[in-house]
């Protein structure tokens, strides 16, 4: 493979690709030196992803989780730029990103959240992934902070940042961009561009060409990414953690990836895309589809074959079954929610959770439901 390192010096339009969108090679020399048992757990990962976002939005339709942000289309920018890092590597996403916690594990705590429970959150700080945000670029300053405690301490991992093209307009990713490029730090931002910000379309997001373009204000690299090509992911997400950990060189240490793909699906299961985008479109970036695509170059390559995959398709059966039936089987204890806003209780909440006490106490938990 050649030098990582070129991949980042492109024209922010030279969009780095490996595999077509029907899965032929088109950059032989960009194929990532992985072992055949990786190449597929990369494609497990990948398939699990599509899976758990079917299911995830049935148990929602059944009135069984609340809201949920949908995937399908990216989990080949998700699943590939997570195998490039390293698991001590800090990761920071946005909420549609469930990549990020399939590549760490999936520790079915995951589902705890979108069932309504904070704890759901707990299990990912173990796997070095922050909380999911609502609040859009909210965590990208976080990030970058985090990014320049490890420079401080001279640490060899990275801090890793996921958000949609949307997060782009937003003063925190501005001011976090500076900074990563004012005091140099080993940080990561991925722009996952997947032309819809809920019903605002790319063009009129930017006035920009690309967004990769806009970490040139920053003083560091900006590439452009084939998003739906998880090998086109990894080796330049590879590239971007390596440069961010070399503290020889010259070359600024951040980098700014934009990841173009598609959102398949609803922005959320509250939102109806067919008011605002045709069919046609989505049909049209389903031909790209990161799946089938991966799937063709590894069944080509002889590392996949039916046996195969039914098998993975069993495995990821089993793992969702459990991780609904604990979730569900969970009982959550209401006071909770008054625990975590502030690391002491201010006098409002002590009072509101209290009354809280007294009313549970006085009428009961029942109460509270109803049919």
């Amino acid at each position: 493979m050649d030098s990582l390192g070129d991949v980042l010096s492109r024209e922010p339009d030279d969009r780095v690709r490996v595999l077509d969108a029907d899965g032929t090679v088109v950059a032989p020399d960009l194929i990532p030196n992985l072992d055949d048992e990786t190449f597929v757990a990369m494609y497990r990962d990948m398939r699990f992803c599509r899976r758990f976002d079917e299911r995830m939005i049935s148990l929602q339709r059944q009135g069984r989780i609340g809201t949920y942000a949908s995937l399908a289309g990216q989990e080949g920018s998700q699943i590939g730029s997570m195998y490039a890092l390293s698991d001590d590597d800090v990761v920071a996403y946005q909420y549609r990103e469930h990549g990020a916690v399939v590549a760490r594990g999936f520790p079915w705590e995951y589902l705890l959240y979108w069932a309504g429970h904070e704890k759901g959150h707990e299990a990912l700080a173990d796997r070095n992934v922050f909380p999911l945000n609502i609040s859009i670029a909210d965590h990208l300053p976080h990030v970058t902070g985090i990014a320049m405690a490890m420079k401080h301490r001279a640490e060899s991992r990275v801090a890793v940042a996921h958000f949609g093209d949307g997060a782009t307009s937003e003063g925190d990713f501005h001011e976090a961009l500076n900074f990563a490029g004012v005091y140099d730090v080993p940080a990561l931002f991925v722009c996952n561009n997947n032309q819809w910000a809920i019903s605002t379309p790319r063009a009129e997001q930017t006035a920009s060409r690309t967004f990769a373009q806009k970490a040139d204000a920053y003083g560091f690299e900006g590439v452009q990414v084939d998003g739906m090509d998880p090998l086109a992911m990894y080796v330049v997400t590879k590239a971007a953690r390596e440069k961010a950990l070399d503290t020889s060189s010259d070359t600024p240490r951040p980098t700014l990836l934009e990841a173009v793909q598609y959102r398949y699906g609803a922005h959320t299961t509250a939102d109806d895309p067919s008011v605002y985008r045709d069919d046609a479109e989505v049909e049209e970036w389903r031909e790209k589809d990161p799946l089938d695509r991966f799937e063709t170059f590894l069944r080509e390559t002889g590392r996949l074959d039916d046996e195969r995959i039914e098998a993975i398709d069993d495995e990821i059966t089993e793992v969702l079954a459990d991780a609904v039936d604990r979730m569900e089987s969970f009982e959550p204890d209401p006071d909770t929610m008054f625990e975590y806003a502030f690391e002491t209780q201010t006098p409002e909440i002590r009072a509101e959770h209290e009354e809280f006490q007294r009313v549970r106490e006085r009428f009961g938990d029942e109460s509270f439901l109803r049919e």
